[in-house]
């Protein structure tokens, strides 16, 4: 999801006594955060959205918690950077296990390895790959001790599209195991674009352009044996052929008109309204999205095919792995683990796995994904299958998600609009990318 945060919401599921008995059992499990962790009488603070934790949950968690109280502040990101330049963060904060590389490189999080050891409701078996890419060995992301844990997540490359629009316009079904490549993928958005009067009346294809464009394009590399950054991870490189080739397929199909861009944005920013309003064919979104249909009056023809494929290898990243961290200058570390245990693995963290909203950070959960619906237990049976293809992104410590998303952005538009060669746009934006990253890399040391 990432990726520019998703805002989803989800439906709320009571859990079981057991599960409420087992963390009122569980709640000395910290990992000894010293003076800092006065929890039993303390406010933790929670830096996330506010769908992410709903009043009543909070009121659950309090009761089963007496004396720690959770004082919620909505993301964001301006005001958790003035925070955590001021040292004095949130006691939890919300972040992408993917970008998590460039936090963890500054000092900014806390290792929660003490905390998993001890703790009897979380285990570090039980964490689901993803959430490998919040480790870091002091150079890499992947490896080492574990700096966040990831509360839902997808694999974003997948397709999601409207059976109804490609019945009429005589398109055969996606498969719902074998990937198309990305060529036939903006042949197929061509023949399901309709306009009229001069005006695009459906979209054959949404990428949600707004939300990345550093995710999907690295996973196009990597599909084809590529390789974005060097080693060590301080130089990108756009002018490979292979880089080259995915961002021309970016050009092509803005080119084409099938689609939204940001030269062409939706009005909200994200292709839900525009698919669920029969005016969008095709979508590239995670597992989450399906989330969006469970409800009665929500369109029913739906189904989710596997990430498309540029090249000979498949993968399907998560663009983001969106979790919680604690920051290294947290004032109740001991509290905020007693709230992620209760979100990660209590009542909220069910809730999310069955009303759909992605797929769990804990493996013992997978089992808990909806399939009552026809197009859930579909799309649960090409969600499983499309684990075997999934990746992780390379995350550099000396560069921000948001910078690389700008960037990429910014000389797209230049060669969709033919001010500059696609040649001449990827040697520019490996220039200004490279003297981001030695600044980063300057900084940080």
């Amino acid at each position: 999801m990432y990726r520019a945060v998703k805002s989803r919401g989800f439906v709320a599921v009571m859990a079981g006594a057991t599960t409420v008995a087992m963390l009122a059992g569980c709640t000395s499990s910290g990992g000894g955060a010293g003076k800092s962790g006065q929890a039993g009488s303390s406010t933790v603070t929670l830096m996330a959205g506010a769908q992410d934790l709903s009043k009543e949950q909070i009121a659950e968690f309090e009761k089963l918690n007496p004396g720690i109280t959770v004082k919620l502040i909505l993301t964001d990101a301006t005001r958790l950077n003035t925070m955590l330049a001021a040292g004095n963060p949130p006691d939890v904060a919300v972040g992408g296990a993917v970008g998590s590389a460039n936090i963890n490189a500054r000092g900014l999080a806390t290792d929660l390895t003490p905390y998993l050891q001890k703790s009897t409701v979380l285990k570090e078996s039980d964490l689901a790959p993803v959430n490998n890419s919040f480790r870091w060995d002091g150079k890499q992301s992947g490896k080492g001790p574990l700096f966040g844990i990831v509360k839902d997540w997808s694999q974003d490359a997948t397709l999601w599209y409207n059976t109804a629009l490609f019945d009429k316009a005589n398109v055969p079904h996606l498969s719902e195991t074998e990937a198309t490549t990305y060529d036939d993928l903006l042949k197929i958005a061509k023949q399901l674009t309709a306009k009229e009067g001069g005006k695009t009346k459906t979209y054959g294809l949404g990428l949600e352009w707004a939300w990345t464009l550093y995710g999907p394009m690295s996973a196009m590399i990597l599909q084809q044996g590529g390789h974005l950054y060097n080693d060590d991870l301080t130089e990108i490189n756009f002018n490979s052929p292979e880089a080259r080739r995915a961002f021309q397929w970016y050009v092509d199909f803005a080119q084409a008109g099938v689609g939204p861009t940001s030269l062409n944005p939706l009005p909200d920013g994200s292709d839900f309204s525009t698919f669920a309003a029969k005016r969008m064919a095709i979508t590239q979104d995670g597992y989450w999205f399906g989330g969006n249909f469970a409800a009665k009056d929500a369109l029913k023809t739906v189904k989710m095919a596997p990430a498309p494929v540029m090249g000979d290898t498949r993968a399907n990243p998560t663009y983001s792995g969106q979790g919680w961290w604690i920051p290294k200058k947290a004032k109740n570390k001991d509290a905020a683990w007693k709230l992620m245990e209760y979100y990660m693995a209590g009542p909220p963290a069910q809730a999310r796995a069955a009303s759909g909203w992605g797929l769990p950070g804990l493996s013992s959960l997978m089992s808990k994904l909806p399939q009552e619906l026809p197009y859930q237990k579909a799309a649960y049976a090409t969600a499983q299958n499309e684990l075997k293809y999934a990746v992780a992104l390379p995350d550099s410590p000396y560069i921000s998600v948001d910078l690389l998303n700008t960037t990429i952005d910014k000389y797209l538009k230049a060669a969709i609009t033919k001010k500059m060669t696609v040649q001449d746009a990827c040697a520019a934006l490996t220039d200004e990318l490279n003297k981001a990253l030695k600044q980063g890399k300057d900084q940080i040391g």
